[in-house]
């Protein structure tokens, strides 16, 4: 089998390439250039140039094709365009996922397939599996990876039956101590190269710095929400309908500067999000104060004081119907369904237990404990056991 190796200059795609061969196939290396402006990131020069050297040297020990796309224009406008746009709406976008859905199994995989692959493979701590139903179709599986610690399918979340169908994670079965150590004993060049940080095939980036390419910085204030506040001892009112509770526990309080009193000044709502505590220039509390709102059009940032601070938490999620994905479409609940799942909405963060519910209106996903930090835009994905099955932009 002719199997195309996104091979990105780092240990995981480099031992992805590797494990390929010693199965047999025909691999053959694609490096992705996304990136070619060195003034954002935190490094002398952009990490692609490094990066490219590290995975031509990698496809050298290992005799295999390579060869770099330059991608960088697609990039531009799939990825940090919309990243621009999110963040001027007051959205928290996760690059990392739409460059999996946009950039590496769309027109990367196209590419490759363009080139005689019969699949696409990447470094990703993930697996793909498949069954045959009833009908004889076949139905592919996205599995979270082995190794808890890494586990990358959250950043799989928005593939479709048709992206899966043509992917192999072959370190999914594998732990990261275990691809360091398979590099060393093929002496790789990037055996003890350091994980990649920041931006996805963008290095490392101060992303306020990064922001400011095209979001100016405004002054405008912080206010400080206090516990003891009115809008948080309203009492709960008697719902009529489950869509009805759901819809009051996902909802977004609109605080007003008479809510609370200015304590600080800040340089751009556009450049925080919700539950961020560090940047703020916050002193004399206790505890640290989080962002638990942002009011775009008036460009304040409220914040409350201390992790259990009740603005923080909510019980419920919305997606709208338009922002809803099924990997598992065969899974796809009808109107007034509802199913017991886990799910998150950050990477790393532990797996939650949740029903989740399909109303004609909207999507909404009920959690069993108040969860911390929920913010707009960000991707909440649901599993059924280590299956991830679907995903969702927050409303």
């Amino acid at each position: 089998m002719k199997v195309v190796v996104g091979l990105s200059g780092g240990v995981d795609s480099s031992v992805t390439a590797y494990l390929l061969q010693q199965q047999g196939h025909e691999v053959v290396a694609l490096f992705m250039r996304n990136w070619n402006d060195a003034s954002v990131t935190l490094e002398d020069e952009c990490p692609w140039i490094e990066d490219s050297n590290d995975a031509l040297m990698v496809a050298q020990k290992l005799g295999i094709p390579f060869q770099v796309i330059d991608m960088s224009d697609l990039y531009k406008e799939r990825i940090v365009d919309y990243m621009f746009d999110e963040y001027q709406k007051g959205r928290t976008p996760n690059p990392d996922v739409l460059c999996n859905r946009e950039v590496k199994f769309d027109v990367f995989m196209k590419t490759a397939m363009s080139l005689g692959a019969d699949k696409v493979a990447t470094g990703h701590y993930a697996r793909v599996d498949s069954t045959i139903d009833e009908n004889g179709k076949e139905i592919f599986h996205l599995l979270a990876g082995k190794d808890n610690n890494k586990d990358q399918s959250y950043f799989l979340c928005q593939l479709n039956q048709d992206q899966l169908s043509k992917a192999l994670f072959p370190i999914g079965e594998l732990t990261k101590p275990q691809v360091r150590e398979i590099a060393r004993e093929m002496e790789l060049v990037t055996a003890d190269k350091k994980d990649s940080q920041g931006l996805c095939f963008i290095g490392k980036v101060s992303l306020p710095q990064f922001l400011q390419q095209q979001l100016v910085p405004k002054e405008g204030e912080i206010i400080e929400i206090f516990k003891d506040s009115p809008l948080f001892s309203q009492e709960i009112p008697v719902f009529s309908s489950k869509e009805d509770e759901l819809e009051f526990l996902s909802r977004k309080i609109n605080y007003k500067k008479s809510d609370g009193k200015v304590i600080g000044k800040h340089q751009g709502a556009q450049f925080f999000t919700i539950g961020q505590s560090k940047g703020l220039g916050i002193g004399g509390h206790k505890e640290s104060c989080f962002i638990v709102s942002r009011d775009m059009e008036n460009n304040i940032i409220f914040v409350g004081e201390g992790h259990s601070f009740p603005g923080l938490h909510k019980k419920a999620l919305k997606i709208d119907n338009t922002e809803l994905h099924w990997v598992r479409e065969d899974l796809r609940l009808k109107n007034g369904e509802s199913m017991e799942v886990m799910a998150r909405f950050r990477y790393r963060q532990e797996l939650q237990k949740a029903v989740i519910y399909q109303f004609e209106n909207a999507f909404f996903m009920e959690f069993e404990n108040p969860q911390s930090a929920i913010a707009e835009g960000q991707f909440a994905a649901w599993y059924l056991e280590d299956e991830l099955i679907g995903s969702g932009v927050i409303s």
